[in-house]
Order: C-alpha cells, then sequence, then structure tokens
C-alpha cells in the first residue's frame, strides 16, 4: 500500500508538535508528512520574544527548540519560506506559493492539519505601515523591530510608544524600558491588563508607573504620523499626541483563519477554528487543526474562547499527532490561566473575571487579601495581592488574580487545580500545600484568599 499523506499548514509549535508525535507512531513508509511553513524559523518559543528584545535573552536561536534540519532529519519533509494560499477540501489539496522563487504548486493530502496561528492586531489606522510601527509576533516580527530600534540609535531621548496594555504590551513595555526608550504605555481600557478585574489592574498601573513607564488609560489611537523620512514620529489620539522613535503594537492577536474561512470550515463567535476534542475540525473527518487558530472550551464558563498560548498549542499538536498517527489523544479545555511580568511586578490570572460570571449568567462573591510570599519575618518578603472569585451559595471557585512580587505568579498553579477539578473555595482551605519561612507564610496567600472567600459566600448565604 502506497504512504498516507499528511500535509501540515504552519511550522511553529502546534504543526511540528502534530507531525513529530505522528512520526513517532508511524515511519514514513506508512505516513507521508509534508510541511508548509512561510516564515524563516520552525518551532520557536514566540512567547520569549519579548525576552530576546529586552536583552534578557542573548540569541535569536536560544528560543530555536527543533530547526527545519532537524526535522527534516526526522523523514519531514519540510518546505520553508512557503506559504499555503489556498485550500481545496473537496479536492483534498493545497495550493503553495514559494516566497523565493515566485512559483506556485498544489499539493494533495490524505489527512491536513491547520496550524496557521495567529496574527497581531493591527487597526485599519492611518499611517499603521509606517517603517518604526511593529507587531511582535514571530521571531521575524522580533528581528523587524530589533533592527529598528538600531536605527534610531543610541543617543539620549530615544522615544517608544506601546499601544496596548495587555501580556504582550506590558512586557514589551519592559523591553522598551531595559532598551533605554521612555516608555509611554496607551491603553484604551480603565486600567492595565483587562484581563484582570480593574481593581487589579489598578495594582499593575501604580506599579508601571513606579518603574518610569508613563501609562495613558482611555486613549484610543486615531493616527500614526510620520516625519519628513518617512517614518514614525508621533502616535495621535483622541487623548493628545505621544512622540515616538518607535512604535510596538501591543492591541493583541487574532486567529489566522482567512485560508480556512475562504474553504468553508466552521469558526467561532471569536474567528477561530472549530473542533472537537480529539481537535478535528467540526464535520470533517480527516482535517485537523490546533495552535492559535482556534477556539477552545472555557471549563468553568461552558463556552469557547480564544486563548494563544504555546502551552496549549504544544497540547494540542500532541493530541493532533496521537490521533493522525493511529493513536488516541484529547483536548478537553482549559481554565484560563496565564502569568506574565513587568520587571519584578508579577502578574497572574486564571478562571472567570467579575465581568465574564455576569456575562453567564454566574451569582458571585468575592475575597481580596493582602499578604507575603515569605514569613513576613523573613528576610525578603514582599507583598502579595490575591483576589478570588466564587459561587454564590455553592462556593465553587470561579477565578483567582494574583499580582505581587517573589514568586506570586506561579502560585496562580494551584487555584488552576482547583478550578479543574471543580473545588469549592472551603475545600481549597484544606489543600496541604507545602510550608516553609523561606516560600510562605505559615497559611499560604492563596488559602488566606479562600478562607475569606468561605466567609463571603456564607455571609451571602444568610
Amino acid at each position: 500500500m502506497a504512504a498516507e499523506r499528511l500535509v501540515v499548514i504552519g511550522g511553529d509549535a502546534a504543526g511540528m508538535s502534530a507531525a513529530s508525535q505522528a512520526r513517532r507512531l508511524k515511519g514514513a513508509d506508512a505516513l507521508e508528512i509534508v510541511a508548509f511553513e512561510r516564515g524563516h524559523f520552525t518551532s520557536y518559543s514566540a512567547c520569549g520574544i519579548p525576552y530576546w528584545v529586552s536583552g534578557d535573552v542573548e540569541a535569536r536561536d536560544a528560543l530555536i527548540a527543533r530547526t527545519p534540519e532537524e526535522h527534516r532529519q526526522r523523514d519531514i519533509d519540510l518546505r520553508m519560506r512557503t506559504e499555503v494560499t489556498e485550500l481545496d477540501v473537496p479536492g483534498r489539496r493545497v495550493k503553495a506559493l514559494d516566497r523565493e522563487s515566485g512559483t506556485t504548486y498544489w499539493t494533495g493530502f490524505d489527512k491536513l492539519v491547520i496550524a496557521t496561528g495567529a496574527r497581531p492586531v493591527r487597526p485599519a489606522l492611518p499611517g499603521m505601515d509606517a517603517p518604526g510601527v511593529h507587531g511582535v509576533q514571530t521571531l521575524d516580527d522580533g528581528q523587524s523591530l530589533l533592527d529598528s530600534l538600531d536605527a534610531v540609535g543610541s543617543d539620549g531621548g530615544r522615544r517608544a510608544v506601546v499601544v496596548g496594555a495587555g501580556y504582550i504590551g506590558v512586557e514589551m513595555a519592559e523591553a522598551m524600558l531595559k532598551r533605554g526608550f521612555e516608555v509611554t504605555v496607551l491603553n484604551r481600557g480603565e486600567q492595565p491588563m483587562a484581563t484582570l478585574d480593574p481593581d487589579m489592574g489598578r495594582l499593575v498601573h501604580d506599579a508601571m508607573d513606579g518603574l518610569g513607564i508613563t501609562t495613558v488609560n482611555g486613549a484610543a489611537v486615531t493616527e500614526i504620523i510620520t516625519g519628513p523620512d518617512g517614518r514614525v514620529s508621533e502616535v495621535a489620539t483622541d487623548a493628545g499626541r505621544y512622540p515616538a522613535d518607535v512604535v510596538v503594537l501591543g492591541i493583541g492577536v487574532e486567529p489566522e483563519t482567512a485560508l480556512a474561512r475562504g474553504a468553508g470550515l466552521p469558526v467561532g463567535p471569536h474567528g477561530g477554528l472549530l473542533t472537537d476534542l480529539s481537535m478535528r475540525v467540526v464535520g470533517h473527518e480527516n482535517i485537523w487543526a490546533g495552535g492559535d487558530c482556534v477556539e477552545v472550551l472555557d471549563l468553568v464558563a461552558g463556552r469557547t474562547r480564544h486563548i494563544a498560548l504555546g502551552t496549549h498549542a504544544n497540547k494540542h499538536g500532541q493530541v493532533i499527532g496521537s490521533n493522525v498517527g493511529g493513536g488516541y489523544g484529547t483536548f478537553p479545555g482549559v481554565v484560563g490561566t496565564a502569568v506574565s511580568k513587568v520587571c519584578d511586578l508579577e502578574i497572574a490570572r486564571t478562571g472567570l473575571r467579575e465581568k465574564d460570571a455576569r456575562a453567564v449568567g454566574l451569582r458571585y462573591v468575592t475575597a481580596t487579601i493582602e499578604s507575603t510570599g515569605r514569613a513576613g519575618y523573613y528576610p525578603g518578603a514582599k507583598p502579595m495581592t490575591v483576589k478570588m472569585i466564587a459561587e454564590y451559595r455553592t462556593g465553587r471557585l470561579l477565578g483567582v488574580q494574583i499580582v505581587g512580587r517573589d514568586g506570586a505568579a506561579k502560585r496562580v498553579d494551584v487555584a488552576a487545580v482547583a478550578l479543574t477539578a471543580g473545588m469549592t473555595v472551603e475545600q481549597m482551605t484544606a489543600l496541604d500545600l507545602g510550608y516553609a519561612p523561606p516560600f510562605s507564610p505559615v497559611w499560604d496567600p492563596v488559602l488566606v484568599a479562600a478562607r475569606k472567600a468561605v466567609t463571603a459566600v456564607r455571609g451571602a448565604g444568610s
């Protein structure tokens, strides 16, 4: 029998994880694998780009887990700088454009994996395509930004404007600060980090101010203004103008699904492809999708959502590769855990925010506490704020947000496990967490918040 052909569109986390896992399960005599990647790099950590730009990670290649040559050594026909421009589902074929030669050709498939990722949100405003304006999603984007920073020179007075104050925005604000730029963050929302409730976002705002980062809330960008040389010179908003030698777009990303949409594949309310538990595209027996181009089930809210994270993409790829290769795997969903930092301030969240709970019809109570990451008497103990959201009457944990220093962010993992297990805040108070003065107070901050949430639940139910 002739070997089946698996075609993979996208050469980063989900796509190449799927290809690699499928190859582990089936040899080249049983499964031919052809992968297309339009960029210059494969299997890299996009999440690490801000730390490469900042200089914390010295070399770009440190972010690359596996090179094209390493994939090819495993009998994966990886075609770089080649973009799939058309998908013919009934004909089981894809049309590819070789960006180097300009030639196009069709390739047939028996099974298909779509891992086209996400693209930075770039509003259709005047000047958005001007030199010096950068999105940051791929290694190519990171290199372009670094080249732009070098072009600004090293003289004093260098100014960077970051548009957006989500995870990408605050991480890139830190990177620009470490590169010696004066940094202004323009944020349309009430507070930075819209993934947090505003009261917790305020803590991030205060900390950014303390680091010398100017954050302007309620500022909607209206135009990018260029100078005589054609490069960006100012960013105009409805709240004023801000000088800029470089602009970084940290508005967020959206699923890259134009190819799939054009082929009539199903997408959800957030623009991502819809899949079943096996990551198979709904209604299509031989097509799978994973990574930043799909929507996933939120286990707490009971709805699909779009979350662009490398952790999910790699898991999707493992599941897809197992199923394509004749094994079995499922991806049940997420609870929405994410961590970030700006300098020494750590930011974490999991589960629902207050407005998320309201949106799905849940009544809830909240509890916010201040504690420290170590015993108060132990040297280096620093403050930490924990906010917990629990369901009215039942006490089921709905969400946790943490802002602090000294190991604050990874404490959210305890809450992520509790959410996945469907625990109540009262059950959480009995968790047997590790304790020693260098690592935690006698009562861990997450458990202190759980105790306060229990009191709030009981008070609301009386």
